[in-house]
């Protein structure tokens, strides 16, 4: 459903998604914060979303397009994430607050974050979250910006061109600052691998650039977040 997230300069929009207490049991339950991709808030996300309601968490989208044009907001939001601060920064702390201040949550609030959103989940994971699933997010070169960190659980492609050796960079920085972690490549899969995009007659050539949906590498990430999540957001 859509979403109103109070923020400080004004409303934000994003798609929310309840468990159903048939299936997940009574509220309250822990919540997570999805960040989209390069590509907003589409389909996609919001089905990766319901994805987490169905598994027993509060789940919402936050829209960090949704104050203006689609090719403002990607230049603006990749700046913030490159400098690590800035409103997206913001609106993903207002998505937190909103569930840990709902009587349907139980207070502990945990992040997933894909391509751009997975950067934003892993420099987010400092600030405020309970456990971090960042996919194939850019890592960061100073690892004193991860220091205090929630718990990771982070996926990257072997297959990925743009992030060639970020896995064990990341495991090595979150190793280093004594951060709880289990970081994973997948050797047979690209970027964008747990997200099912459309991009049509152009899926081969996707796949031959290192990018694309590999349903088995997808399928064993989602169950690690999910017992990730588990442990730490109990």
């Amino acid at each position: 459903m859509t979403a109103q997230i109070p923020t400080a300069d004004g409303r934000l929009e994003g798609h929310l998604s309840v468990p159903y207490p048939s299936i997940s049991g009574a509220a309250p339950w822990p919540g997570v914060v999805v960040v989209h991709d390069a590509f907003g808030l589409n389909q996609d996300t919001k089905n990766i979303t319901d994805r987490f309601a169905s598994a027993g968490y509060l789940a919402i989208a936050p829209d960090l397009y949704s104050r203006g044009g689609f090719a403002r907001c990607v230049r603006s939001v990749f700046g913030q994430l490159s400098k690590g601060s800035g409103r997206a920064f913001e609106d993903i702390e207002a998505a937190r607050e909103l569930l840990a201040s709902r009587s349907d949550c139980t207070g502990a609030v945990g992040v997933a974050g894909f391509c751009m959103g997975g950067g934003f989940a892993l420099l987010a994971a400092p600030r405020g979250f309970q456990a971090a699933a960042p996919y194939y997010g850019q890592v960061p070169s100073d690892a004193e910006v991860l220091a205090g960190s929630c718990p990771v659980v982070a996926s990257f492609g072997g297959k990925d061109p743009t992030l060639r050796g970020a896995a064990d960079k990341l495991d090595s920085q979150l190793t280093e600052l004594g951060v709880p972690h289990d970081v994973k490549e997948y050797p047979e899969a690209g970027h964008s691998f747990a997200n099912q995009l459309p991009v049509g007659p152009f899926g081969p050539l996707t796949r031959v650039l290192g990018f694309g949906y590999h349903h088995e590498s997808s399928e064993d990430a989602w169950q690690r977040v999910r017992n990730f999540f588990a442990e730490h957001l109990s």
